[in-house]
């Protein structure tokens, strides 16, 4: 149950800015979620990172939570780096977060897409799904579950199946995702209400505003 309440908490989810992140100004809330693609496969920057990192610190949250996606060579290339992946955010792979009572899970693979970052074949993607937590309140991932929000400007469902059949599982309150940009918005999927945060509708056009939404811990 989704609630509006004082007691509740404000998420700010974002997906898919393909470094246009700052267009969308200063966001305040008191979590901030980016469900991947912050950068580029065909535009790429030595200061990109960096850049990223600086914006996120210019954010007013209490919490950052981020993942990567099938374009963000930039945090696959610093996974086995010591040290936090950002200074100014917290990335999560495969890992649950809890703020408040509320838990989190986000997860970056991508199916079909071989040649980008984050790639996972059909074994790999059933064994990372059932990995998620029967507990989790909000998953993060990057793809989206398929027949959800998956629509591309050609027809074609791009989510997994093998994700859809575990959000069934478990039914998270929420579930957000992107990397489709032409289906962004909001639907429900049993129990669980599926956000596709895609910012970027297609190269050069305008960028979406962030999908905002409150949520209750344990309501």
């Amino acid at each position: 149950m989704l609630n509006f309440s004082r007691n509740s908490i404000k998420l700010t989810i974002i997906g898919d800015t393909h470094l246009r992140h700052e267009e969308l100004g200063t966001l305040s809330g008191d979590v901030l979620i980016h469900v991947g693609d912050m950068f580029s496969l065909f535009e790429r920057n030595d200061d990109d990172f960096e850049r990223m990192d600086a914006w996120y610190a210019r954010q007013k949250f209490d919490r950052i939570l981020c993942i990567g996606g099938n374009h963000d060579f930039p945090i696959q290339n610093r996974r086995n780096r010591e040290g936090p992946m950002f200074r100014n955010a917290t990335y999560l792979e495969d890992e649950a977060f809890e703020y408040k009572d509320l838990r989190f899970y986000g997860t970056p693979w991508v199916p079909f897409l071989n040649s980008h970052a984050f790639y996972a074949g059909e074994r790999v993607l059933r064994e990372k799904w059932s990995q998620i937590p029967s507990d989790t309140d909000v998953l993060i991932t990057h793809t989206p579950p398929f027949g959800i929000l998956d629509r591309s400007s050609r027809g074609q469902d791009l989510g997994c199946v093998h994700l859809a059949e575990r959000i069934a599982e478990i039914a998270p309150k929420i579930h957000c995702f992107g990397h489709v940009h032409a289906n962004g918005g909001t639907r429900k999927f049993g129990k669980t209400t599926c956000i596709n945060a895609s910012c970027l509708y297609k190269e050069g056009g305008p960028i979406r505003r962030p999908v905002q939404i409150r949520i209750r811990p344990g309501a």
